[in-house]
């Protein structure tokens, strides 16, 4: 087992979740850096890094790159745009180095979060909040008239990973369709998964589009103004991926014309949204603030996921939520 190694560590942690970090890691060196201001906020350039062979947090690529003693980082989310390109890769396959991430932390919130809005639009909840706001009437009948089943609607997500599947599973009671996308195919799954080939014609079907896509080159406003316009009229976006991956001037668009009935984003860009952002005054358009995975144990669980990936490495097993 292996004993005595040198962690370094930068994640949003509370107080109580730090102290457990603290106490799961005794039988090594643990160097606590300065945490960012928010939860995925990138780390300062700290050179104590270059001492760990263990890295958990949000470190600055930089640093991992000029490290030679670093043997396995885990990220306390789970994106990892920053760190994926071509020469950070090399570095790590280089050096015989591992990287995982928290989306076992992150698959059951962010489903949640999203099984909420599903059942929020079909109830119509934030209409009739919007009127208890403002006019305060009494419009039962228009709201009853938009109210929906869940029931034998169509469910497309997109980016088809470990979100994904725990909303397929949430959704089984409702009798929904749902249908994955996937760039690259991948067996086993208990739903239809479908690839680019035929990605416009199962957007022209659809009633609730899912983005849970990533943010890196190949996914940068992956939803343009065509591919919006590819998506059933009438239909519901749901983003809770990266805020990249949206044209938001284009949903905005889509918005106003009625194309899309209404669109809830758990993401943005940039971030934080700035308050003159066209977004918060478009139509049918609901924000929260990069909440989709956050849940009030949410430290204590991200350092309970590096403590189970710290006792697999210490006896050499596999580690859970590989990326690389």
């Amino acid at each position: 087992m292996a004993t005595g190694l040198t962690i370094w560590a930068n994640p949003f942690l509370i107080a109580c979740s730090e102290e457990l970090l603290i106490r799961s890691t005794g039988a090594h060196k643990l160097i606590l850096a300065q945490k960012a201001e928010h939860v995925l906020d990138v780390g300062t350039l700290d050179p104590r890094l270059l001492q760990a062979e263990i890295v958990f947090g949000q470190p600055d690529p930089r640093a991992i790159i000029q490290s030679k003693k670093l043997r396995w980082l885990q990220l306390s989310s789970a994106g990892y745009a920053r760190y994926d390109n071509q020469e950070f890769r090399s570095v790590l396959k280089q050096r015989a180095a591992a990287m995982t991430n928290s989306s076992s932390v992150y698959d059951e919130p962010c489903a949640e979060h999203l099984m909420a809005w599903l059942l929020a639009d079909s109830r119509q909840l934030y209409p009739a909040y919007d009127n208890q706001r403002g006019l305060r009437g009494w419009p039962q009948n228009e709201l009853r008239l938009n109210t929906r089943l869940l029931m034998h609607q169509t469910v497309f997500i997109i980016g088809y990973g470990a979100i994904g599947r725990r909303l397929a599973e949430l959704l089984v009671p409702y009798s929904v369709q749902v249908i994955g996308y996937r760039r690259t195919m991948q067996r086993g799954s208990n739903i239809r998964v479908v690839g680019p080939a035929e990605l416009a014609n199962t957007l022209a079907i659809a009633d609730h589009v899912i983005n849970i896509l990533p943010d890196n080159s190949q996914t940068r406003h992956f939803f343009n103004s065509e591919r919006l316009r590819q998506i059933k009229a009438g239909a519901r976006y749901y983003s809770i991926g990266r805020g990249t991956t949206t044209e938001q001037e284009a949903l905005a668009e889509n918005l106003r014309s009625g194309h899309l009935l209404a669109a809830y984003l758990d993401v943005t860009d940039p971030e934080p949204l700035p308050p003159d952002n066209l977004l918060w005054s478009t139509p049918n358009c609901y924000i929260t603030p990069h909440t989709g995975g956050g849940h009030v144990n949410e430290t204590d669980r991200l350092v309970g996921h590096f403590v189970e990936n710290l006792r697999r490495y210490e006896e050499g097993k596999e580690l859970i939520d590989r990326v690389f």
